[in-house]
């Protein structure tokens, strides 16, 4: 208990000197240079809105412009942190129910045409469906349900109508996965050769092969970007891509892509090399879809206390994952359920062994037993932390009568798999692009949201409502607890851990700052330069 507690306390520490590290000083940077990083695999498409991977955001986030950011010089996003982007200032009304943006004027999109309000409310029109050409796939509508109406006064003021209350909002139009687009370019278009207000322009896409971004000369804010382009090299073996990595072929692995154990390994062969561990807000995760033995909760829950969580932490990430529920865990995390809270939920209590004894007597309940397995396909994406962890998972199943067969799916095809509920047990990885209950809950827990099994329950929905409406931060936190436990206790995309990843990139590559609650943020690059 005493090592367990001074772990924690250590981890308190260093959260506190990383959100208080000063950013580097801009006397250092420096103009020029192509920076050079890995890509693990090839996107569907370029459009950030059609996109749920940090695959696009990656490469894409340079491209464009949100309407406000979290502040890249923080390390933990928060709602205290939000600083102006294409927005100037903002105002909420004193009923909380009207957000008010005064927009930078002289900003243009990188074709030339002028950014205005209008193109603000066409994104909201693509976002909530209501566009003349919508999204193919539109993974962000259930971000903006409460708005109720965007209004535009004149070319530089865009006001949003909110149906409750919702002091969140600003930290989801934070979020890398909510730029603006142009309203005189189509979604089609944008999946292609996407338009942005970015510091970089987009040049080429070549499936398997190179990602190709430039300097946007007319960038709106002066002297930036410093570098004069970004390349991102498609390598899907990340065994591959860290030896190109030590071998000075690259500036930058993909970000959080190397596992705690590869760090060793890099450092012994690039002992001058930087890397950083993080955690990622990132989980592992089980869906299960409701068709039967599945659609039974008894069922659903035996697959829980099958679990042995720690094991996954230990051989995934050499035990510095998270056991976690719904949201990240704390401290990295800012909604967490306590440890105290989490241990009394199926599957997180520490004698596994009696867990498991309780799961293999519901399942010998339900039909199965030695001689009668239950047979199923494990699916999950093609690659490794996804195939690992179903490895790992269909190894625990054994021991409660079920017996996986490991099928794995193409990156472009995972998704698309998900939507159509072609699977019966699929391995997957959620990762929250904010750390807040309000981006999580409706966007995985919702009826009609997106948890791919088909979820739907009107209390919870009641309760989401209402944290989403709370002004008073330690109710709402009450409230998002509370959401958190039901969803655990109902098995509803059972956490397996939360993961921690390292970013290594050589000495010369300057200003990069990885935060530790949203891997899909402050990946802009503007701030960044070369030696």
């Amino acid at each position: 208990m005493m090592i367990r507690v001074a772990l924690s306390c250590v981890r308190f520490v260093v959260l506190a000197f990383l959100l208080i590290a000063p950013f580097a000083s801009a006397s250092a940077q420096k103009q020029g240079g192509i920076l050079r990083i890995t890509h693990r695999d090839s996107p569907a498409s370029m459009s950030i809105h059609e996109e749920g991977t940090i695959s696009v955001v990656l490469p894409m986030m340079g491209v464009f412009n949100n309407l406000v950011m979290f502040d890249p010089a923080k390390k933990q996003n928060s709602l205290d942190d939000i600083v102006p982007d294409l927005a100037e200032k903002w105002a909420w009304s004193e009923d909380g129910k009207t957000l008010t943006f005064t927009l930078r004027k002289g900003v243009k999109w990188h074709d030339g045409k002028p950014f205005t309000a209008a193109d603000v409310k066409c994104t909201f029109d693509l976002l909530q469906g209501n566009a003349p050409e919508n999204f193919k796939v539109n993974f962000r509508k259930g971000w903006y349900a409460n708005v109720e109406s965007v209004t535009v006064n004149g070319e530089s003021e865009t006001v949003l109508k909110l149906k409750a209350p919702q002091p969140a909002l600003l930290g989801l139009l934070a979020s890398g996965f909510s730029p603006m687009y142009p309203c005189h370019v189509s979604p089609r278009e944008m999946r292609q050769v996407p338009v942005g207000t970015g510091p970089f322009k987009f040049v080429e896409y070549k499936p398997n092969q190179t990602i190709k971004l430039a300097r946007n000369p007319n960038y709106w804010k002066p002297g930036k970007p410093y570098l004069d382009g970004v390349e991102y090299t498609i390598i899907p073996n990340r065994s591959t891509a860290i030896l190109a990595f030590q071998s000075n072929k690259f500036d930058m692995i993909f970000p959080f892509e190397v596992t705690v154990p590869l760090v060793g390994d890099i450092k012994a062969n690039r002992p001058d090399a930087i890397c950083e561990t993080a955690p990622m807000n990132v989980a592992a995760n089980i869906l299960m879809n409701p068709n039967p033995p599945f659609d039974d909760i008894e069922v659903r829950r035996a697959v829980a206390m099958a679990l042995d969580r720690k094991a996954f932490r230990d051989i995934m990430t050499s035990g510095t994952g998270d056991p976690g529920g719904a949201m990240q865990p704390l401290p990295e995390g800012r909604w967490g359920l306590p440890p105290e809270i989490l241990s009394e939920l199926p599957g997180y209590a520490p004698d596994v062994a009696k867990s498991r004894e309780k799961a293999r007597a519901v399942m010998a309940a339900k039909g199965y037993g030695p001689n009668k397995p239950l047979k199923i396909k494990v699916s999950t994406r093609n690659l490794p932390t996804y195939r690992d962890a179903s490895v790992l998972l269909i190894s625990q199943l054994k021991e409660i009568y079920i017996d996986g067969e490991l099928q794995l799916v193409d990156t472009a095809q995972w998704v698309p798999k998900l939507i159509r509920r072609d699977y019966v047990i699929g391995v997957s990885q959620v990762g929250n692009g904010v750390d807040d209950p309000d981006q999580n809950y409706f966007e995985n827990y919702v009826c009609g949201s997106r948890t791919y099994m088909d979820y739907c329950n009107k209390d919870l929905d009641a309760m989401v409502a209402a944290q989403s409406a709370e002004r008073d931060p330690e109710k709402r936190k009450k409230i998002a607890w509370e959401i958190d436990k039901k969803l655990t206790n109902e098995a509803v995309r059972p956490m397996l851990y939360y993961m921690y990843g390292a970013t290594c990139w050589q000495p010369g590559l300057k200003g990069v700052n990885v935060q530790v609650n949203s891997i899909y943020n402050n990946w802009r690059l503007d701030d960044v330069w070369l030696e």
